[in-house]
């Protein structure tokens, strides 16, 4: 597998065949991709060169690459369910509204005025029938279009509002309430882009007798990093019991038995296909839903094995039940493990490093 294919997640010919690099102390010269990952299966050897997370040429390889041709995920319906609701946000790099329009339709449109690029909401959130630029006062209705241009009339006959719109990503698809896009106008399908991660977005999804909403609020953070090394921690269990030493130790305190705990940690990393990936384990207790334990006390009992029943209406008992012999099953109630962590480039979702 070369670089390319590392970071991209697809299997196509390598688009670059050397990065220059600035010479640092003279011990720097061209840097050829297939030389920055060993990757030998047979000797059980895996190596990557740490120039894929410091050089700016591989970085913006990366975004030309993987950005430009992936699937990233941009909200859910669910956070802006009312017209003219919106969300301002960086989507892989790009400011972008997320907006249910007037006439119901949930678009992402690009946050940059078409006249001289100026952000045109600045607001993370709210709901707004339009958004204007506070350089010269275009406004943009909620549905993207141009309305208002002060002194239009000083304009010549070529100027055409319907050519001024706001901009959209070229591709926007939605599954299940999670709204994606891409700035490749012949990408893949999104369900075929999604390969083994849409299982994964069923399995939430179909938790809830209610329906998924998004709940309120952000907790926002960064960090002054690579972004595949926040994609490699997410799918990283061997962190688990010294950096969150003291969660594991809660969790023992609060009567979890310490040999679940070490099973729990017995996970490992499962590639879905296309760049996608999850960390799989077995479950404490009562996850994901309708699985009874303890320390829910037996007051819950009969409420959970309710909500058991119903879930085995819905998707019948060898969807529902924990049955070891046919690990292919997406558990509901009891699986066989407990899947988690989907991401997308930023997440679930974006082809990154495979």
């Amino acid at each position: 597998m070369d670089c390319v294919r590392l970071a991209h997640g697809r299997s196509e010919a390598r688009m670059l065949n050397w990065v220059k690099a600035p010479k640092e102390g003279g011990t720097m010269g061209n840097l050829a991709l297939e030389d920055l990952v060993i990757d030998n299966t047979a000797d059980g050897l895996f190596r990557v060169n740490r120039r894929v997370f410091t050089h700016p040429h591989i970085l913006e390889l990366e975004h030309h690459r993987v950005f430009e041709h992936s699937w990233i995920y941009a909200g859910h319906e669910s956070e802006v369910p009312q017209p003219g609701d919106f969300r301002a946000r960086k989507v892989a790099g790009r400011p972008v509204i997320l907006v249910r329009g007037s006439d119901g339709q949930v678009r992402v449109l690009l946050n940059t005025c078409t006249h001289r690029g100026s952000l045109v909401c600045r607001q993370p959130s709210g709901t707004a029938n339009s958004f204007q630029c506070p350089y010269h006062a275009w406004t943009f209705s909620n549905q993207g279009e141009l309305i208002g241009v002060p002194g239009e009339e000083a304009y010549s006959a070529a100027f055409d509002r319907r050519d001024l719109a706001l901009a959209t990503a070229p591709r926007l698809e939605s599954y299940r309430g999670f709204v994606f896009i891409s700035f490749d106008p012949d990408i893949e399908g999104l369900v075929e882009y999604l390969a083994g991660a849409r299982e994964y977005l069923d399995l939430v999804c179909d938790q809830s007798e209610a329906g998924m909403e998004i709940v309120s609020g952000t907790q926002l953070y960064s960090m002054r990093a690579n972004w595949k090394l926040l994609v490699e921690n997410s799918i990283d269990g061997y962190h688990a019991p010294v950096t969150h030493q003291r969660y594991f130790g809660f969790l023992t305190e609060v009567g979890i038995d310490p040999g679940v705990l070490q099973r729990r940690r017995l996970g490992r990393g499962k590639s879905l296909g296309n760049g996608h990936a999850v960390i799989e384990f077995q479950p404490v207790g009562g996850r994901p839903i309708a699985d009874w334990a303890p320390w829910f006390g037996e007051a819950r009992k009969a409420e959970l094995e309710a909500i058991r029943q119903r879930l085995e209406e819905r998707f019948g008992s060898a969807r529902v039940q924990h049955d070891p012999g046919e690990p292919q099953f997406a558990h509901l109630s009891q699986p066989h493990r407990e899947r988690y962590r989907g991401h997308h480039g930023a997440d679930l979702l974006s082809r990154d490093c495979g």
